[in-house]
């Protein structure tokens, strides 16, 4: 893993207001990133207020462990903003947003659950978390999953299917099901995309214990399979705190 520091300090730097995705392409809470290195991103977040950040995890633990602990050392240099780094030197922050306090409430954060037994392992750690938006991302959704008491401590979920070549097709039930947790629970639900598989529309006959009659799913491309789910686009965000 390569940590780039010298592009820790261009969100600051854009002045129109974005929805970033923090590491969109790894682990932010990967071993190899440092703990100072992740007070330097959080410092960064602090003094960008103008924007709303995303960070998705498959290590809740660790990310539990460092953003808990209101008297820890990682907590203690992010309160102080004490990091910023530039393209040639570091220098150090004074306070600019000390009435945030903490959580920062322009951070979400999130889990990645691909089916119940990731659900069941990652959640509890993201809700025993401070945070001021969280969320889990079902993608790809590999699974049923099912919420439970759960959903009472999420803010928003994101559902979509495998894309590329060795992608796995994910059943409509599924995603369905989510949704429909959601609306139940007043969740903001976000139907990302089918990836390589969609329905066809169609019900074909399949035999396991007796005859019965499923819907058919067929490969036809991340592009044909489009976003829409049961005829409509789920584009629902959680409510950002100002």
């Amino acid at each position: 893993m390569t940590v780039h520091e010298d592009a820790l300090n261009l969100p600051r730097r854009w002045r129109k207001p974005r929805r970033v995705f923090v590491n969109s392409m790894s682990d932010l809470f990967h071993p190899k990133v440092t703990d100072e290195f992740l007070a330097k991103v959080w410092a960064v977040m602090a003094a960008s207020p103008q924007h709303v950040f995303q960070i998705l995890t498959k290590r809740p633990t660790r990310m539990r462990s460092l953003l808990s602990d209101p008297n820890g050392e990682f907590q203690s240099e992010v309160g102080g903003w004490r990091y910023m780094h530039g393209e040639t030197d570091t220098t150090i922050l004074t306070p600019e947003i000390p009435s945030w306090g903490w959580p920062l409430p322009n951070v979400h954060i999130g889990v990645s659950v691909e089916d119940q037994e990731q659900a069941d392992r990652r959640i509890p750690p993201l809700e025993r978390t401070p945070a001021a938006v969280r969320f889990i991302s079902a993608e790809p959704l590999l699974g049923e999953i099912l919420l439970g008491d759960h959903q009472r401590s999420l803010d928003w979920v994101i559902v979509g299917g495998e894309s590329g070549p060795h992608a796995r097709p994910m059943h409509p039930a599924w995603a369905r099901s989510l949704r429909d947790q959601c609306e139940t629970a007043g969740v903001p639900f976000f139907f990302k995309q089918w990836g390589e598989y969609a329905p066809t529309g169609a019900k074909v006959a399949r035999r396991s214990t007796g005859w019965v009659m499923v819907e058919e799913i067929k490969r036809v491309g991340k592009r044909a399979a489009g976003r829409e789910l049961d005829g409509q686009l789920w584009e629902q965000f959680p409510v950002t705190a100002s």
